[in-house]
């Protein structure tokens, strides 16, 4: 079964015909919310609003264990995480889509990991690609079947938040080949990892990086939310697409 994790601006899915909601219990505590289950185009899938969905929860208080946890334990598995990020690439601006194909932590404090605990065996995983390509593969697939322009791979970079970026933060990432910016793609991606579910992420560009376009002198934050209403009703789109598509 495919999840939908929705991010800032996508707290419910409209296209979703809903069948039922349940609140989950998990070993790492609760979810973020109720787990919504329904059918976009008769594919049943299940979405789960990281930030609650009234949107209360910052970046770096999300249960992203127990979230991944729950996704798990009620079939799925695939997962279409979205994002949105801050655009640093110069051919990225406001509104565009993209599927990074890469990713660069820079979060601390949060729960990163599920193997760890004195009684559990050290455990590696192998992160060299954090997204499945497969499931890349299939949004992209699914973007351009909805008639939307979808920028293909990407460098993700996740900072702590809540605050954004200073400018010089944002040279710091440039200098490290970081394409975009944002809060909440860590440790979601390693998670899945570690769980075996085949995540991918649609990132969707929200505003300049601090020092960049109309960012130079400060974000215009005023302005965000005229940029994500239009933006998220896009990714509805290929939502609508993707759900159709076979996991790896």
């Amino acid at each position: 079964m495919l999840a939908i994790i929705g991010g800032t601006g996508l707290t419910q899915l409209t296209n979703l015909k809903i069948s039922h909601r349940q609140v989950m219990r998990t070993p790492y505590g609760e979810p973020s919310g109720p787990m919504t289950f329904g059918t976009i185009n008769e594919h049943e899938l299940m979405f789960l609003a990281r930030h609650g969905y009234g949107h209360t929860i910052p970046p770096h208080e999300v249960n992203y264990r127990a979230n991944l946890w729950a996704l798990r334990d009620q079939g799925a598995k695939r997962v279409i995480a979205v994002t949105s990020v801050g655009c640093i690439r110069p051919d990225l601006a406001p509104g565009m889509l993209a599927v990074p194909d890469q990713i660069i932590d820079y979060t601390f404090g949060r729960s990163f990991t599920y193997f760890d605990g004195k009684d559990k065996t050290v455990t590696h995983i192998d992160f060299t690609k954090p997204y499945s390509e497969k499931i890349r593969q299939q949004i992209l697939a699914a973007a351009k079947r909805a008639g939307e322009k979808c920028v293909d791979g990407g460098v993700h970079a996740v900072t702590q938040g809540p605050r954004l970026e200073t400018a010089a933060e944002v040279n710091r990432l440039e200098r490290d080949g970081v394409d975009m910016v944002g809060m909440t793609g860590m440790p979601e991606a390693a998670l899945a990892k570690e769980l075996g579910l085949a995540y991918a992420t649609i990132a969707v560009v929200v505003n300049y990086a601090a020092g960049r376009g109309n960012s130079r002198d400060g974000v215009p934050l005023e302005t965000i939310g005229a940029v994500i209403s239009p933006a998220m009703e896009r990714v509805k789109s290929v939502l609508e697409f993707a759900v159709s598509g076979d996991g790896d």
